[in-house]
C-alpha cells in the first residue's frame, strides 16, 4: 500500500505516494496535465516489487501546493529539488505527456541524475497551432491556471529544448500511442531519434496508453528497465 507524504521544496509543498522496498532502486513517475500521482495507482504495485516508486503530484496538481506560478521549467526545478531533498542521486524516470516533457527537460539539463528514461506519448518540442482550452465545469483536482501557462510553452517551445535532446545520456524508451493519439506520431518518433540512446515502441492505444493498455504498457516498460543490453543509437520500431 502506498504511503502518502508531503515535502517542502523551495517553498512549495510537493505531495507524493511512495511504495516498494526502501532499499530498492528509485523510480519516479510524472503524470500528465490535469492528473496527479494517483494516475499511476493501477501500475505502481507492479513496479514496486523491484523499485522504490515515487508518484509525484507536480505543482498545481492534486495535493501539492497550487502557488499560481507555473511553467515547465519550474516543474523541472521542483523535480530536481525533490530528488535532492530525498537524496536520490540517480533515478529511473517515467513521464506521460506533460510529465514526459518535464522528464526530458530534467534529463537533458542534468543527465547524470537519470539512469533510464521512459517517455509516454510525448510531443516533440516544435511550434504548433495555438488553441484556447475551455475550463470544465465543477471542481477540479488541479489549478486551472496551469493549463494556459503550460499550453503556451508547448505551443511555442523554447528552441533549445529540441537541440538539448541530444544531451540526454540515459537509455530512453519512447512509447508512442499510434494513430489513435492526438499527438503527431511522426514527432514522437523523431523525439526518439534525437535522443542518442533512444528507441521507440508503439502501443496503438491512443494518448492514454497506460490506462487503455495497462498490462501491455507495464510489461513493455518493465522489460526496458530490467534489460541489461545496451540499446543501439538507432530507433527501434514496433508495429
Amino acid at each position: 500500500m502506498a504511503d502518502h507524504r508531503l515535502i517542502d521544496v523551495g517553498g512549495v509543498r510537493l505531495a507524493h505516494q511512495v511504495s516498494g522496498p526502501p532499499d530498492a532502486p528509485p523510480l519516479l513517475m510524472l503524470h500528465a496535465l490535469g492528473e496527479d500521482g494517483t494516475d499511476w495507482d493501477r501500475l505502481a504495485p507492479s513496479f514496486a516489487r523491484d523499485w522504490r516508486v515515487h508518484a509525484l503530484d507536480l505543482r498545481g496538481h492534486g495535493r501539492s501546493d497550487w502557488p499560481g506560478e507555473y511553467s515547465l521549467h519550474l516543474m523541472r526545478d521542483d523535480v530536481l529539488g525533490f530528488l535532492d531533498a530525498l537524496a536520490l542521486d540517480r533515478v529511473d524516470l517515467v513521464g506521460h505527456s506533460m510529465g514526459g516533457i518535464v522528464a526530458y527537460l530534467l534529463a537533458s539539463a542534468h543527465p547524470h541524475r537519470v539512469r533510464r528514461l521512459v517517455l509516454e506519448d510525448v510531443p516533440l518540442p516544435r511550434p504548433r497551432e495555438r488553441t484556447t482550452p475551455t475550463r470544465p465545469d465543477g471542481e477540479l483536482t488541479f489549478d486551472w491556471g496551469v493549463v494556459p501557462a503550460v499550453r503556451r510553452e508547448i505551443d511555442t517551445p523554447d528552441l533549445r529544448w529540441l537541440e538539448r535532446l541530444g544531451e540526454i545520456t540515459a537509455e530512453t524508451l519512447v512509447v508512442a500511442g499510434g494513430r489513435r493519439s492526438h499527438v503527431p506520431q511522426e514527432g514522437v518518433a523523431e523525439l526518439a531519434r534525437r535522443v542518442p540512446r533512444g528507441r521507440v515502441v508503439t502501443i496503438p492505444a491512443g494518448h492514454l496508453i497506460h490506462k487503455a493498455e495497462p498490462v501491455r504498457f507495464t510489461e513493455t516498460v518493465l522489460r526496458f528497465l530490467q534489460s541489461e543490453a545496451e540499446p543501439s543509437d538507432h530507433a527501434l520500431r514496433k508495429p
